[in-house]
C-alpha cells in the first residue's frame, strides 16, 4: 500500500479558521483573467456492449450526458465482431458526431471518450479513444484520470522500441496492453499486467474485436459504473447520468483495482490488483458528476444540499437571501436556506453558451470578463444582505468579479460561503486546477481571501463537514487538494505541467532539455508567462501576492 506523502511545500499560512467576518467592503483588485476559476473536469468515458443495435448511436448519447466531464474533443471506436472502426476530432460531442458519421460506425461494441487535457496538450492528436495494433488484432482504450508515472513508463518503453504517436500519457496504457498481447496472454491477463506496470488514477473503458472491458484503478479515484439494459446488453460509463439517458438500469460501482470483461457470453469479474486506500475524488461529489448522478449510493443534488446545511451550521449569518452561483453552486445554496431559514431565490441568470464562441474577445471584452457569462438580477439583489453559495475557490481570479456584480447591482452586503474546504494542493490525478503558486489558498489565509474578492465575510466548509453531509468517512476519498495528503505516493521529480510528454522539447535557444528538472523549470516558466497572476498586489506592496 502507497504511503501518504506531501511532496508540496507546505503553505505559508496556517488556515485554523475557515471563517473570517469583516463589516463593509474593499475595493477589488482588477483582473483580466477570462477563464473560470474553477477546476477543469478531466474526462468522461462510456461503453456499449449491444447485440442488435447501434452501439455507436448508445455512445453518442451516452458521451452527450457526459459532455460536463470534457469539451475539447470528443471520439468513438466501435466493432462489428471482426474490424474496428474510429472517429475522433476536436469539439463537443454534437459537433463531432452527425448522422453520417455515426451510420459509417457500424457494430454492437463501442466505446466512446469525451475529453479534457490532464497529460498532453488539445490538439487532434491527443483526442481519444486510442487504438493500437497487436499480432493478433487490436486493442482501444478511453482513459479518464492521470499517470503519475508517465516519464518513466515513456522512457522505458521508447528503449524497447515502442514508437509513440500522441503526447498524453493514456496511449501508454494502450501500447502497454498491445505489447502484452503480443505476448500471447489473454485479454485479462494483458490487462492485469497492464495495472501492475501503471501508477495514478485511471479508469478505462477498452475494446477488442469481441470484447467490452472496464477497468478501475487500485484506489478508485475516478468513478466507473456498470449497467444493464435487456437480452444480455450491457453498458458502463463514468456516471450513472450516462445511463439514465440511454435507459440503463444501475448495476454496481466498480470495485478499486477490478476489471468487468463483457463478450457474448455475458459479464464477468476478473482478479485485477488489490485494492490499496479506496479514495475517490471529493471533487466528483462536490463539483464534477452531474447533480442527478449517484456515488456511493446516493444522490449528487441531496448529497450537495446537505453541504449546505453544514455550511449553514459551521458559518451562520444574519441575510436577507440566499442564492447560489449557476449552476454547481445552487443545490449547496438550497441547503443553506433550508438550514439557516433565509429565503432562497435566483440571483444570477447564466449565458449558458459563451465558452463556445470561437470569436476571440478584444481587451474591454476581456476585462468585463465575468459579465458576459453572469447577470446579477437587480430586482431580487438590491438593498439586501446577500449571502453568495459557490462550490470552490482556485485562484480567486472570478469569485470576486460574481462579488462585483451583486455589489453593482445594489446588495448591501455579499457573504461569501464555500461548500468546500479551501483548494491548498494541487491535483496529480486528473483534474486540470492550477500549479500550487496559483492557488491562492495556498499562500494566504482566509482574510486576505476575502479581502481579495470584495467580501463582507467568507466561509469555507470544513472536511468534517463533507463527512457529515455524505454520511461516508473522509477516508474513502481523496481529500488531497484540500488536505496535501497524496493516497498515490507522488514521485519527488513529478512536474506539476500537463505538457510532461511534450516534443521536442526545446527551449528558446533551440538547445535540448536534458533532464526532467530542466524541463520542470523551463514548463513553470512558461505557464507563469502565459497564466494571469491569481490577483494584483496593491500600489503599496501589502496584502495578497
Amino acid at each position: 500500500m502507497a504511503t501518504s506523502t506531501n511532496p508540496i511545500t507546505n503553505p505559508t499560512t496556517n488556515l485554523t479558521t475557515n471563517l473570517i467576518t469583516s463589516r463593509g467592503n474593499l475595493p477589488l483588485p482588477a483582473n483580466n483573467t477570462w477563464e473560470d476559476d474553477t477546476p477543469h473536469e478531466e474526462c468522461g468515458i462510456f461503453g456499449a456492449f449491444v447485440p442488435g443495435e447501434e452501439a455507436a448511436r448508445m455512445t453518442f448519447f451516452g458521451l452527450f450526458a457526459l459532455q460536463h466531464r470534457g469539451q475539447e474533443s470528443a471520439g468513438i471506436a466501435v466493432s462489428d465482431g471482426e474490424a474496428i472502426r474510429i472517429h475522433k476530432d476536436m469539439g463537443l460531442v454534437t459537433q463531432v458526431f452527425h448522422e453520417d458519421e455515426l451510420k459509417r460506425l457500424r457494430g454492437h461494441i463501442a466505446v466512446g471518450h469525451t475529453r479534457y487535457s490532464t497529460t498532453g496538450s488539445s490538439v487532434k492528436q491527443n483526442a481519444q479513444p486510442l487504438s493500437c495494433l497487436h499480432d493478433a488484432g487490436t486493442v482501444v482504450v478511453a482513459h479518464n484520470g492521470n499517470l503519475i508515472n508517465t516519464r518513466e513508463l515513456h522512457t522505458e518503453m521508447k528503449a524497447r522500441g515502442i514508437p509513440f504517436e500522441t503526447t498524453n500519457d493514456s496511449e501508454i496504457i494502450a501500447r502497454l496492453l498491445a505489447e502484452q498481447k503480443d505476448l500471447g496472454r489473454t485479454t485479462a491477463e494483458a490487462v492485469r499486467e497492464t495495472m501492475k506496470q501503471i501508477r495514478g488514477a485511471y479508469s478505462l473503458a477498452i475494446l477488442t474485436e469481441t470484447e467490452l472491458i472496464g477497468v478501475r484503478d487500485p484506489n478508485g479515484v475516478r468513478p466507473l459504473c456498470l449497467g444493464r439494459l435487456d437480452n444480455g446488453k450491457w453498458v458502463l460509463a463514468s456516471e450513472t447520468c450516462a445511463l439514465n439517458t440511454v435507459d440503463a438500469t444501475f448495476v454496481r460501482e466498480l470495485s478499486p483495482g477490478e476489471i468487468v470483461i463483457i463478450d457474448r457470453d455475458g459479464v464477468r469479474r476478473v482478479p485485477g490488483v488489490p485494492m490499496e486506500r479506496e479514495a475517490l475524488c471529493m471533487l466528483e461529489t462536490i463539483y464534477f458528476a452531474r447533480p442527478d448522478s449517484e456515488m456511493y449510493g446516493q444522490s449528487l443534488h441531496i448529497a450537495r444540499q446537505r453541504m449546505g446545511i453544514e455550511l449553514a451550521r459551521e458559518h451562520p449569518v444574519e441575510a436577507d437571501l440566499v442564492i447560489g452561483v449557476p449552476d454547481s453552486g445552487i443545490p449547496a445554496a438550497l441547503g443553506f436556506a433550508l438550514e439557516s431559514g433565509i429565503p432562497y431565490n435566483e440571483g444570477f441568470i447564466k449565458n449558458r453558451y459563451i465558452q463556445r464562441t470561437f470569436i476571440q474577445p478584444d481587451q474591454r471584452m476581456r476585462d468585463l470578463g465575468v459579465r458576459m457569462k453572469l447577470t446579477a438580477i437587480r430586482e431580487t439583489v438590491k438593498g439586501k444582505r446577500v449571502v453568495m453559495v459557490d462550490d470552490t475557490i482556485v485562484r480567486g481570479t472570478t469569485t470576486g468579479k460574481v462579488v462585483r456584480l451583486l455589489l453593482d447591482a445594489g446588495a448591501s452586503e455579499v457573504h461569501v460561503r464555500i461548500s468546500a474546504p479551501p483548494v491548498s494542493y494541487p491535483c496529480f490525478y486528473g483534474i486540470d486546477m492550477a500549479t500550487q503558486d496559483q492557488l491562492i489558498a495556498a499562500s494566504h489565509s482566509i482574510e486576505e481571501i476575502r479581502q481579495h474578492i470584495g467580501a463582507t465575510s467568507l466561509g469555507y466548509l470544513s472536511t468534517e463537514g463533507l463527512a457529515h453531509a455524505l454520511s461516508v468517512s473522509n477516508d474513502s476519498f481523496c481529500l488531497a487538494c484540500f488536505t496535501g495528503d497524496y493516497p498515490i505516493e507522488i514521485p519527488p521529480h513529478v512536474m506539476v505541467s500537463k505538457f510532461a510528454l511534450e516534443m521536442p522539447m526545446v527551449n528558446g535557444n533551440g538547445a535540448h532539455y536534458h533532464t526532467a528538472e530542466d524541463l520542470t523549470e523551463a514548463t513553470s516558466v512558461k505557464r507563469n508567462r502565459i497564466l494571469e497572476p491569481a490577483f494584483d498586489a496593491p500600489d503599496n506592496g501589502e496584502g495578497p501576492e
